[in-house]
């Protein structure tokens, strides 16, 4: 047998002995809007058809105020013209922020937190000062990894509950089980709310 054709079926033969670890290195295709606008760096640990486990980089990001509503809808628009408004250039220096992506919100009790992250231009450097108190500068992750469901069209109070519980259906059994049974979770846009198609949204699991 030649020794190529032998590496490869030994190659095979590995990875069907050990498929958890050998299977989805690719993951998800990244969001369409990452190819224009600047998105936070994560490597991809290990992906299914319904969900994936990405690890990301500690960066700079700017949060807004912890909202409480009865409605994401709600809180998310509060918490977003708050950030939007202090990239449009509401700080002491009149600079305007390059916008980026995904916009995250945390959700937990019924309070919401956006979070918009920080331009690598700024990202060990200073920021422009935000008027608004309630803007603050934070690490993230807080977590090591995060477990992620994507789907797309709008974010809805509707659709939320349903892609949370299938996220959390689909890690039982796995070793990623224990982020299930968190009951605070954070959503991802990709999109402004004027882009109708090729919308890009995710749920996370955050654990260590």
């Amino acid at each position: 047998m030649f020794p190529q054709r032998r590496a490869a079926i030994v190659s095979i033969f590995i990875c069907v002995l050990f498929i958890w670890e050998c299977k989805g290195e690719e993951g998800y295709t990244p969001a369409p809007n990452c190819a224009r606008l600047e998105c936070p760096y994560y490597s991809v640990v290990h992906t299914e058809k319904e969900f994936e486990i990405r690890s990301y980089n500690d960066a700079l990001w700017v949060s807004g105020p912890t909202i409480p509503s009865t409605s994401y809808k709600t809180a998310a628009d509060e918490g977003f013209l708050v950030l939007f408004g202090y990239y449009l250039g509401n700080n002491n220096q009149n600079v305007k922020i390059n916008m980026t992506t995904p916009v995250l919100i945390d959700v937990q009790n019924s309070a919401y937190t956006v979070f918009f992250y920080v331009p690598k231009k700024y990202q060990n450097s200073s920021l422009p000062t935000p008027r608004s108190t309630e803007i603050k500068q934070v690490k993230l992750p807080k977590h090591k990894y995060a477990a992620v469901r994507r789907f797309d069209g709008f974010i809805t109070d509707e659709n939320i509950p349903t892609e949370v519980a299938a996220l959390k259906n689909s890690l039982k059994g796995t070793p990623y089980e224990k982020a299930a049974a968190l009951d605070v979770f954070t959503l991802a846009g990709y999109n402004s709310p004027f882009e109708l198609i090729n919308r890009v949204n995710e749920v996370f699991l955050w654990f260590d």
